[in-house]
């Protein structure tokens, strides 16, 4: 059998894990709700299926496995293998050795990293940056993750850089679930829009996003409900929606101004479900807070989509960087 290394992007509302050759060609994936009960060890128990699922779908085992890249939201130390802080996922306030706990059930060497740094890594090496020596990808979703790459090399800082989200772009506004106040992702993120939606609609405002939810089965607002009411015309999905354009709008435009990058990659369930057309409204939107706007960088979608995580985590087994 052929080189087999898999990739896992645990994210706020689901585990994407892919099994690939050494080409990173997908040969097996498998998808499971992240859980939101019972803590770390619930979700480490949906980690150990779903990639034992993507070695069956790719005709092989985890005993099989060069190794497993993990891609988490939050603060990690990858030397060690622990996620320091993710407050998208319940239960991981504290600390939490997951590479251990992982390699010990497969059987198999972990590599841990932050998820949205990861993806950024699979579109350097493999998508959208191939061509390019600086560029800022944001990854919206649950939350609003970045990664910055510079002169090649994604800038990781003390294991904590490129949170984009978490900068504040609004003194005293909106607050996220991790108690920062008036951040990019209080307005952008996924489940913070989701919340805003639920007092909306208690409140007595008229909307489908909730029709939409549970024609599809869901028990959240996913991306593509948002995408059904944005293409309904729902009032309160179009200003939710606007307003977290605004929101990532401010912040790429600031960091356009302080790092002066090629590009910003746009990724995520929302950037991806969304497309090229949300990435150009987004880039018309940070014409106002640019220090130089007739030299706008492009804004694109990542061309990994929505394996893009999963992939990009395949690299940090054997990484050179």
């Amino acid at each position: 059998m052929s080189e087999r290394i898999c990739g896992v992007d645990l994210g706020g509302t689901k585990i994407e894990v892919v099994i690939v050759n050494g080409d990173r060609k997908v040969r097996g994936q498998c998808r499971a709700a992240t859980p939101t009960e019972n803590g770390p060890e619930s979700v480490v128990g949906a980690i150990i299926a779903a990639v034992a699922g993507a070695c069956t779908d790719a005709g092989c085992s985890p005993k099989d496995l060069k190794g497993i890249g993990i891609g988490a939201p939050g603060a990690v130390n990858a030397a060690r293998g622990i996620l320091l802080h993710a407050p998208n996922l319940a239960g991981f306030e504290e600390a939490y050795p997951l590479a251990e706990r992982v390699g010990a059930a497969c059987g198999a060497k972990v590599r841990l990293g932050n998820d949205v740094g990861v993806a950024v890594l699979g579109e350097l090496e493999l998508g959208a940056g191939r061509k390019l020596d600086s560029f800022v990808g944001i990854w919206w979703g649950t939350g609003v993750g970045s990664g910055i790459v510079l002169n090649r090399r994604l800038w990781r800082g003390r294991g904590a850089a490129g949170e984009l989200g978490h900068t504040v772009i609004q003194r005293g506004g909106l607050a996220e679930p991790s108690g920062l106040v008036g951040t990019m992702e209080a307005y952008a993120g996924r489940r913070n829009m989701e919340t805003r939606a639920r007092a909306a609609a208690a409140a007595g405002r008229s909307t489908v996003l909730f029709d939409l939810m549970r024609e599809a089965g869901k028990e959240r607002l996913s991306s593509r409900v948002w995408q059904k009411a944005l293409e309904a015309g729902d009032d309160l999905a179009v200003e939710l929606i606007g307003e977290a354009v605004d929101a990532i709008a401010a912040a790429a435009a600031n960091v356009v101004n302080i790092l002066d990058v090629d590009a910003i990659i746009l990724g995520g369930g929302l950037g991806t479900r969304f497309g090229q057309p949300m990435a150009d409204r987004i880039g018309a939107a940070m014409a106002p807070y640019l220090f130089q706007p007739a030299k706008a960088p492009p804004v694109t979608t990542a061309a990994l989509g929505d394996l893009g995580g999963a992939i990009g985590a395949t690299l940090l087994v054997g990484a050179r960087r």
